[in-house]
């Protein structure tokens, strides 16, 4: 499979993660609430309403696919908690901050009816790398089935082809 990545223009043929540039949180915002109460950059969000602070790390999940010998990549959102969140800021840059964070998915992510809100573990790798995603085994949802059981390469390709289409779509 290749496809032509909308970012870079360049023609890939590994598959390429299914990615979200902020949390669908920040998406709903119009974009004068985006300048007034969101703030995103690089790997960190926060939107800051009247009486609490929202706060979302960029994070990455990988779904076995059982046919196939690659498997499928997400990269998204969760939203964590004041401390969670100060924490990995302020070790964001260090090659051994290896902890574990509880945090909610906050896209939905595309192959699922609805996401938001799976509750997960959030890992921090060694070397700078971004966090991986493990959702709770016992929270009844398809993700969850999926990224325990795995998927079909039709499943993963379809999933892929939507994504450039959508992406596609975007750009014009």
């Amino acid at each position: 499979m290749t496809y032509t990545c909308a970012d870079c223009g360049q023609t890939h043929e590994s598959w390429p993660a299914l990615t979200y540039t902020s949390p669908t949180h920040y998406n709903d915002l119009s974009e004068e609430e985006k300048g007034a109460k969101g703030w995103l950059e690089g790997d960190f969000c926060i939107i800051t309403h009247e009486d609490e602070l929202d706060r979302f790390i960029r994070v990455v999940m990988t779904i076995p696919v059982n046919d196939h010998c690659d498997d499928l990549d997400y990269g998204f959102w969760v939203s964590v908690s004041e401390t969670t969140f100060k924490d990995y800021q302020q070790n964001y840059h260090s090659e051994a901050h290896e902890v574990s964070y509880f945090g909610y998915v906050c896209n939905n992510l595309l192959g699922y009816e609805d996401t938001l809100n799976v509750p997960s573990t959030v890992v921090t790798q060694a070397g700078n790398k971004r966090p991986h995603v493990f959702p709770h085994e016992d929270f009844e949802h398809p993700l969850v089935h999926d990224f325990y059981h795995g998927i079909s390469k039709e499943e993963a390709e379809s999933r892929i082809e939507e994504m450039i289409r959508q992406t596609s779509t975007l750009a014009e």
